[in-house]
């Protein structure tokens, strides 16, 4: 699936590109080195407040924590068009970090991950297929139930 305009594509499965979200934190939400872009740790923002708490396997389920892993790729998009002023000068997604606070037992990260890793996909088509970290956490800033970085190539 050749993609062209990332943005619009977003719009034809029903997604709206959030504004990027403030830092939580004494950090910048996204760097450029050369042609690689990194965005910093993004939690499942929106309209300023979290859209859930606490820790998938106890407090949440699969579904809903991929729901929340959706919303933070959205923001993880949402800082690279601020910094490129457009989601069309991503050339290649390369990574997808993502951190998912985990219940004791809990062994299901990817599982909550891939809802993410699938709308990029839908997004960018081949080039949204990327590599990724899946790691269950026993805390997470904010109470939060996941938290996503990405790292893409750019124009």
């Amino acid at each position: 699936m050749a993609v062209t305009d990332p943005e619009a594509r977003l719009r034809e499965l029903g997604y709206e590109l959030p504004d990027a979200p403030p830092p939580v934190g004494a950090y910048v939400p996204v760097v450029r080195a050369g042609g690689l872009v990194v965005t910093s740790g993004q939690l499942p923002f929106r309209a300023g407040k979290l859209i859930a708490e606490g820790r998938v396997g106890a407090e949440l389920d699969v579904a809903a924590a991929g729901e929340a892993a959706r919303v933070c790729v959205l923001n993880a998009l949402a800082q690279l068009k601020q910094l490129l002023g457009t989601l069309d000068r991503v050339k290649r997604v390369v990574r997808l970090e993502g951190y998912v606070h985990s219940a004791d037992g809990f062994y299901q990260q990817p599982a909550v991950l891939n809802p993410a890793s699938e709308l990029l996909t839908e997004v960018f088509g081949e080039r949204g297929k990327h590599t990724r970290v899946a790691l269950g956490i026993s805390v997470m800033p904010l109470n939060a139930p996941v938290q996503i970085a990405l790292w893409v190539e750019a124009e």
